[in-house]
């Protein structure tokens, strides 16, 4: 899987949710490889797409698409300054992947230090699953140069807070998130209440 994210600052939150379900209905079908997209934006009015596709050579034949560049032209209207693109060759699941059932969706940036890749290892990935029910998927993109985005998809917005104050109390809990948290720096985190997901 590749995974290609863009964002930046809008000022039309709604333009963009509606040029998005427009993309979805009249050219996913056009865009082979295409396999599904998350987006929202945060409470600061910073929007995020995450776009999964098959292979990075999809993701290309998609951009080369007039189609594809005659809505992006529309759509590019919609932010304040320029659109930041990260393009994720390197990609792992959490839990099966996103899920199209959550009612909320935590996005994290940063750089990733050493050789070792963002991802959970699959027995940390079991633990939070026990520990986190209200976990219900998510992905994870790293590039060479050291970048990544991991989004976490939750039941809701409720229900994360209080698994995130549950964890703060466990003390095997906060030794497996220290650890992972070691590892990066400059950190982000977008909140996407309100999320379309394809």
């Amino acid at each position: 899987m590749f995974i290609q994210v863009l964002q930046g600052h809008t000022h039309d939150a709604e333009g963009l949710r509606a040029q998005l379900e427009d993309w979805v209905g009249k050219q996913s079908e056009a865009a082979a490889g295409w396999l599904g997209m998350t987006t929202g934006v945060s409470a600061d009015n910073e929007f995020i797409a995450v776009v999964r596709f098959e292979d990075e050579a999809a993701a290309r034949r998609n951009s080369e698409r007039v189609e594809q560049g005659e809505w992006w032209q529309a759509t590019e209207r919609l932010f304040d300054g320029p659109v930041d693109f990260h393009d994720y060759a390197h990609t792992d699941l959490l839990l099966g992947g996103g899920s199209d059932a959550a009612g909320f969706v935590q996005l994290i940036q940063g750089e990733y230090t050493g050789e070792i890749s963002p991802a959970l290892s699959d027995e940390d990935a079991a633990a939070l699953s026990m520990l986190r029910p209200e976990v219900i998927g998510g992905t994870v993109g790293w590039d060479d140069g050291g970048h990544f985005t991991q989004t976490v998809y939750f039941t809701s917005e409720e229900d994360a807070r209080t698994g995130e104050r549950a964890m703060a109390e466990n003390a095997d809990a906060r030794a497996m998130m220290e650890a992972w948290q070691a590892s990066i720096t400059e950190v982000r985190y977008f909140d996407l209440q309100d999320p379309l997901m394809a």
